[in-house]
């Protein structure tokens, strides 16, 4: 299905790859469906868009990248309300708050995204523990994970852009005219 995005343009998705979150995002109770979009940088961060408003995506990681040693315990129950048997089988991604200074980038650990990887079910879910952050200052540990890692994140997502714009683009600079190398630069 086509999905226009204000940040992305528009977006072929699978139906496969659409995430419902029963009770939303919170602070966007409202919203409950969402795909990944990976937009093929090195940064390693990835986005959370919604489906049913164009304006809305949040940027995501996966913890584990800047923090190996962060662990989720999920209660008896939040398993249950995701049809988890144990963590294994999901995705786990903290929301980004990347201001203008990007440098006092900040993850939310204290509330992760839970992801079912085989329902396509998730949760935002606020964890009992005192001592995670929601605004855990991780940029220089993501800047030096980023500088030691090369790898093709296309294989992360079914998202594919729309490239008739690029096409577009292509067909108009083979149609513009081409620069004389023997031309003076002077006018």
């Amino acid at each position: 299905m086509k999905i226009n995005t204000t940040r992305f343009g528009e977006l072929e998705v699978d139906n496969s790859d659409i995430i419902t979150f029963k009770d939303g995002l919170l602070g966007f109770e409202q919203l409950t469906k969402f795909f990944i979009v990976d937009p093929g940088d090195q940064t390693l961060i990835l986005w959370i868009q919604s489906v049913d408003d164009a304006s809305t995506a949040f940027p995501i990681i996966e913890p584990k990248i800047f923090k190996p040693d962060y662990s989720v315990k999920l209660l008896p129950a939040e398993l249950t309300s995701l049809s988890l048997e144990n963590l294994n089988e999901a995705s786990i991604y903290t929301i980004l708050t990347i201001p203008q200074v990007v440098t006092n980038m900040s993850a939310n650990m204290k509330a992760p995204i839970v992801i079912n990887n085989k329902t396509k079910v998730a949760r935002q879910i606020v964890l009992q523990d005192s001592k995670l952050e929601v605004k855990y200052e991780m940029y220089t540990e993501l800047k030096r994970y980023i500088v030691a890692y090369t790898s093709d994140d296309s294989v992360r997502t079914n998202v594919k852009l729309d490239n008739t714009a690029t096409e577009a683009t292509a067909q108009t600079q083979e149609q513009a005219p081409k620069a004389n190398p023997n031309q003076n630069a002077e006018a």
